[in-house]
């Protein structure tokens, strides 16, 4: 999953709340610090991955796997309808995994000025 992310534009590493817990940032060359759409770590023992994601969906993705894919931890209240987090033991399959990634890239993007949406897209 780290691999993946990192693997799209601008995505970064960065360890922000410790080296354990890795974070996927999305940088653009005016961005002094991206904004973290990923962020891959352990809980209880447990691989997991927070994703970035509309509401809506977060609430889609949380019906879809009940007790499964939760609210984002340790987001902020107002933060938490913006990100779930979900094992990576193979409780949501591959593909819908990467689809989610995807969507958290997407998410990210979009919240951006038009003008560093264009320095992704032009490199």
């Amino acid at each position: 999953m780290l691999d993946y992310c990192l693997d799209m534009p601008g995505a970064y590493l960065d360890h922000p709340f410790g080296p354990e817990h890795s974070a996927v940032r999305l940088k653009t060359p005016t961005m002094d610090k991206g904004r973290i759409f990923a962020e891959v770590f352990t809980l209880r023992g447990v691989d997991v991955v927070t994703l970035r994601c509309e509401t809506d969906a977060a609430l889609t993705y949380r019906e879809m796997y009940p007790g499964v894919v939760v609210r984002g931890y340790h987001c902020p209240p107002a933060e938490a309808r913006y990100a779930n987090t979900m094992p990576l033991d193979g409780d949501v399959p591959d593909a819908h995994l990467l689809e989610m990634a995807d969507e958290a890239y997407d998410f990210i993007v979009a919240k951006l000025p038009k003008y560093r949406q264009a320095e992704l897209r032009d490199g």
